[in-house]
């Protein structure tokens, strides 16, 4: 029988982040959201990227 994750526990990596990881985290989950909801299939990698860039500065 395998456990299944709780919420908490796949979620505390993310809490426990750095809030510019946290940004980061945040910005790059809404880019590909928005993304799948046009069904987008262009490179993402240039936008986080720049995301990443954005933030650090």
């Amino acid at each position: 029988m395998t456990k299944e994750p709780n919420i908490d526990e796949v979620q505390e990596p993310i809490i426990n982040a750095p809030p510019e990881v946290q940004k980061i985290i945040e910005q790059v989950w809404h880019l590909e959201k928005s993304r799948l909801d046009k069904k987008s299939l262009s490179h993402i990698n240039d936008d986080i990227l720049k995301i990443v860039k954005e933030v650090v500065q």
